[in-house]
């Protein structure tokens, strides 16, 4: 069994970065004689979950795959029933989140959404934005492939415009205009569901992060399954390049 990472975590090697892939809503309902949906909206008791685990953890950044910029080709009433979800969130969940001092973000390509989503989105980050105990930032519309072209044409546009030259784009300046750039590098990447897969998430980001893949499925994904990711974390060897010699 995990132990309790609020008694260890002087001891813990504790990521200060984040990312789930939050997978199995689906399947979950479906083994349970239930639509789809359902497992969607029993999935928000888990995000609450794992909000709760990185506070007490003290992770400074949680990300979250909610939407990838290809589920639009899911069933018409799933993806609308996810709008729909998504605007709850926004409007309940996010003044528990300002409570508990949580900065709240949304990435992604948000020109799909509606005018009321885009609408209480900025609200919603506007509400936290000075939050400092953790940031959580939800990835709708969002794809890793997007986020690096996205950020390549700011800077060919900087180019264009004779603001840099080409020697002046480096690793560092295009992670600048990636949607995470002022976040602490990704430590860890979770995938529930039982897929060993990244699913065009996070691809810039996840470059030295530590993947871990779990068959619990997402609504199951409570506060001990999150301790025992984190724990796992703690037995890696980071090497970054280097030798483990070098390391130790």
């Amino acid at each position: 069994m995990p132990t309790n990472i609020a008694s260890v975590d002087d001891k813990l090697k504790i990521p200060e970065h984040i990312a789930i892939i939050m997978d199995g809503n689906g399947r979950w309902a479906q083994a349970q004689g239930k639509g789809r949906v359902a497992g969607h909206k029993a999935g928000v008791n888990s995000v609450r979950a794992v909000v709760k685990g990185a506070r007490k953890a003290g992770v400074k950044a949680l990300t979250l795959f909610a939407f990838s910029s290809e589920n639009w080709q899911r069933p018409e009433q799933e993806v609308s029933v996810l709008m729909d979800l998504f605007m709850y969130v926004l409007t309940k969940e996010v003044k528990r989140l300002h409570k508990n001092n949580i900065c709240f973000k949304v990435i992604g390509d948000l020109s799909r959404f509606s005018d009321k989503l885009q609408k209480s989105i900025r609200k919603s980050e506007q509400l936290t934005a000075d939050n400092t105990e953790l940031v959580l930032s939800v990835a709708a519309n969002y794809g890793g492939r997007w986020d690096i072209t996205n950020a390549a044409k700011q800077l060919a546009t900087q180019v264009q415009d004779n603001e840099i030259s080409l020697d002046d784009i480096t690793e560092n300046s295009l992670n600048e205009h990636t949607c995470l750039a002022k976040l602490p590098p990704l430590d860890l990447l979770i995938r529930t569901g039982g897929d060993y897969r990244i699913s065009n998430f996070l691809l810039w980001q996840a470059a030295y992060a530590e993947f871990y893949f779990t068959e619990v499925l997402w609504p199951d994904f409570d506060e001990k399954a999150f301790e025992k990711a984190i724990e796992v974390f703690d037995q890696r060897e980071r090497r970054f390049g280097k030798t483990g010699e070098q390391v130790k």
